[in-house]
């Protein structure tokens, strides 16, 4: 059975490992990235290169877009809109604002094309182990066309309409951020009371308080490793993302404002380019008012 042929723009920390994995399950894949740092690895295996993003919806079916944020999203959107065809699908794998989704989507859909909004949580691991919990809004009947593709990079869940994946990617990355937070207070006070952090990790990661938070960013900051898997400055684009999502609906979210301000200060500091867990560096070197 001939597989669809795909296309993938954005080869980042993220879009890399995702565009392997779907070449490996015999994907016929076509690349275009702003950068051509990576083009020489995907080439190797297997992917062809679009030279220009507008030619690339005349070279496969459906296409996916894993970029760094809402602006760059809307613009490569605009672009390869005006060559989108009658029943091509975009989807977006980024994470964005519920209203630059939704904006997309209207756009694309003037064309008779689809649009799938479908964010990933995971981080490099999942991207690199296939793992990602892949939150997916649009039409059911298109998800349902895509799930297989979905498939070669984690586990798709539909979730509802149009923007609908990018209000549980908001979700998700609020308890991401809130619970890095409480990690990092839980280490910082087990050090001061004179107990041994790592073995209080053990201790309490079967219990209720156990997470992939606790288990992967703690491991993190127990050894000081802040090489990123999700950077600083994504977290707090998208906690302000969060905190505006909630103004929209009059809904008040006091940890999530609270978490934004400490990134704020994280991005401030010089410190944008290491993991989210670095969050723990701020809050142990915070003096009590």
């Amino acid at each position: 059975m001939n597989k669809i042929k795909v296309g993938f723009i954005g080869l980042g920390l993220m879009g890399l490992p995702m565009a392997k994995n779907i070449l490996k399950k015999k994907y016929p894949l076509t690349i275009w990235n702003r950068s051509s740092k990576n083009y020489k690895k995907i080439k190797k295996l297997g992917a062809k290169i679009c030279q220009d993003l507008i030619d690339l919806p005349d070279k496969c079916h459906i296409i996916i877009m894993m970029l760094v944020n809402d602006t760059v999203c809307k613009n490569v959107s605009d672009v390869l809109n005006k060559k989108l065809k009658k029943g091509q699908i975009l989807v977006d794998m980024s994470s964005t604002k519920q209203s630059t989704a939704i904006r997309i989507g209207k756009k694309i859909k003037k064309n008779k094309a689809h649009f799938l909004d479908a964010p990933v949580s995971g981080g490099t691991a999942g991207a690199n182990s296939g793992k990602l919990a892949i939150m997916v809004g649009g039409e059911k009947k298109i998800f349902n066309k895509v799930k297989n593709l979905f498939r070669t990079m984690g586990t798709p869940i539909y979730v509802g309409k149009t923007g609908s994946g990018q209000v549980a990617k908001l979700a998700n990355q609020a308890i991401v951020g809130i619970t890095i937070g409480a990690v990092s207070e839980a280490l910082i006070l087990t050090k001061a009371a004179g107990a041994n952090p790592r073995a209080v990790r053990e201790a309490i990661k079967t219990g209720f308080a156990g997470s992939p938070i606790l288990e992967n960013h703690g491991r993190r900051i127990l050894e000081n490793n802040f090489k990123p898997g999700g950077r600083c400055s994504t977290q707090l684009k998208d906690m302000k993302n969060i905190v505006e999502t909630a103004k929209v609906y009059n809904v008040h979210l006091p940890l999530s404002e609270k978490i934004k301000k400490f990134y704020a200060q994280m991005v401030k500091g010089g410190k944008s380019n290491l993991d989210h867990s670095a969050l723990y560096l701020l809050l142990k070197n915070l003096k009590r008012n």
